[in-house]
């Protein structure tokens, strides 16, 4: 850190020293960067001749830094269509100051968000690394909301952790991180902890965290402490608690509807009851009840699903979203968006099905509950790849078991098999099959038969630095044992203890004997 401080120091002297003979005959100096703001001969003198101590002279670092006017470069980052329109300002004879090397990469960002292969070229041009080398050579000198912006960016262009200028720029914020804004630090939770945690960032984001705890009173917008509830609230219990206190319910009555929502959404997510969750969810239902048929579909079906995790979804409710003139829209859509709005679809109707018996129709028909290919198609992980292989090795039968198995609840399950009286492997496929959409045997399970599913749990399944699960798998697993599965749970945190094939096995093996007896416990 005081090597971080030297250094700032040693480049605001070299500015004083800059600036200082460019007094002009009236006794007043410009900035040469085509900055024109005026500063006075004595505040610049003062500056220069270090009257206090370090931190003063930081805190002046703004007398040297203002804000220029906007020039012909800033029009050009701003309307460029085509990342080599920014790069070639590297070269085209334009003043560039301290902020328009991190406006550019911004820009970069913005205009390769969906473009991998582009990134990936980006990252290996030499006038790409010139531009990350100029704005590490100025960090000290971008703006606060620049700052913030350009640390998102370099993480979304996929610079690799080992860059040396992604960790100038985190060390940066880092050091400035008392003097953000709350609004720059609700942007950089809500834009970058995602990226955090994957870029191995822990130190920087448990700061980030910190801080967000420590100046929770300084949310005035209802728009930020939502986004703080989506975004955060899972990486911290008592953030959460925090933003819940700024009591949720008192602000509820003049929030606006679709921040309303996504609190609950975000409520959802974390699977997360507020203390005074009675009252919340009265409220929720009052609005609902006039307001729910005029939101768009697919927040419609957001709202009752979230509804639907916490438990608290009415009857009515379930059959707005499942009445066959409103369903029908999103049968055999082929967008990602109105795929995964399905799949909530899918889970609302078995959360009708398995947990309101009382509930009388509509349901989603038949045929839209035969899964599609899409959902098995997905890249294995170690996890699940090693999961197979070892349930294979103890089933020794290709018939006493199946993996990727598609309910029609809308979970995929990992594998399942059957067990008689004597926990002995039945041949899985000869009984019937209820959990399924397409018919499957046709024997009834013997008295006493048991139907084990097996869920791998991975790291982003549960909520950061806990093993809780996320709401949306807390739905599955009641929605699974509501169908009669006994549940075998492995997370990602207890295999990774495992290391030979004889430990996998035995743990399974326990896994098993310890679901069936807590079920014969009951």
């Amino acid at each position: 850190m005081a090597v971080r401080l030297v250094k700032r120091c040693t480049s605001l002297l070299r500015e004083a020293t800059r600036l200082a003979p460019a007094v002009s005959p009236v006794g007043q100096l410009r900035l040469a960067r085509g900055a024109q703001k005026p500063l006075t001969s004595s505040a610049t003198s003062s500056s220069s001749r270090l009257p206090g101590p370090l931190s003063e002279l930081v805190e002046k670092e703004q007398v040297f830094t203002p804000y220029p006017e906007h020039q012909e470069v800033d029009q050009l980052i701003e309307k460029a269509t085509r990342p080599e329109e920014l790069l070639e300002l590297l070269g085209g004879g334009h003043c560039l100051h301290e902020n328009h090397a991190a406006l550019t990469l911004i820009q970069l960002s913005r205009l390769l968000s969906e473009k991998p292969k582009d990134k990936a070229l980006l990252i290996q041009d030499a006038r790409f690394r010139q531009l990350l080398h100029l704005v590490n050579s100025q960090i000290t000198a971008v703006w606060h909301g620049t700052l913030v912006k350009l640390l998102r960016s370099l993480y979304a262009l996929g610079l690799p952790p080992t860059s040396k200028e992604l960790r100038s720029v985190e060390q940066e914020v880092r050091w400035r991180m008392r003097r953000l804004k709350y609004k720059h630090l609700a942007f950089l939770a809500e834009s970058s902890a995602n990226y955090m945690q994957e870029q191995d960032s822990q130190e920087l984001l448990a700061e980030l965290l910190v801080q967000l705890e420590r100046r929770w009173a300084e949310i005035d917008d209802s728009r930020v402490l939502v986004a703080m509830m989506m975004k955060t609230g899972h990486l911290s219990e008592s953030l959460m608690t925090r933003l819940e206190d700024k009591h949720v319910l008192d602000r509820a009555q003049s929030i606006t509807l679709p921040h309303l929502y996504n609190m609950l959404l975000a409520f959802a997510r974390v699977n997360f009851r507020p203390e005074r969750e009675d009252p919340f969810f009265s409220l929720v239902h009052e609005k609902l009840g006039s307001e729910l048929a005029g939101l768009e579909p697919a927040l419609q079906v957001d709202v009752v699903w979230a509804l639907c995790v916490l438990q608290q979804v009415l009857e009515a409710e379930l059959q707005a979203v499942l009445h066959p003139e409103f369903h029908t829209q999103f049968l055999g859509v082929e967008s990602r968006k109105d795929q995964s709005t399905f799949q909530k679809l899918l889970h609302i109707n078995a959360t009708a099905q398995l947990e309101h018996p009382e509930y009388t129709g509509p349901l989603l028909p038949a045929s839209a509950l035969v899964p599609r290919p899409s959902a098995l198609d997905r890249k294995a992980t170690p996890l699940q790849k090693e999961l197979q292989e070892t349930l294979k090795g103890l089933l020794g039968s290709a018939d006493k078991g199946s993996f990727m198995v598609a309910t029609q609840y809308g979970w995929v399950l990992d594998a399942e098999v059957l067990l008689d009286t004597d926990s002995q492997l039945l041949p899985l496929r000869a009984f019937v099959a209820p959990h399924l959409a397409l018919p499957s045997g046709s024997q009834p399970l013997p008295p006493g038969a048991k139907r084990l599913a097996f869920l791998r749990w991975e790291f982003p399944n549960f909520n950061s630095r806990s093993k809780d699960l996320l709401g949306r798998f807390v739905l599955a697993r009641r929605h699974l044992l509501a169908a009669g599965f006994l549940l075998v749970d492995v997370p990602y945190y207890e295999w990774l203890e495992l290391k030979s094939e004889w430990q996998k096995s035995a743990y399974l093996k326990d896994k098993m004997r310890k679901a069936v007896a807590e079920e014969l416990a009951k």
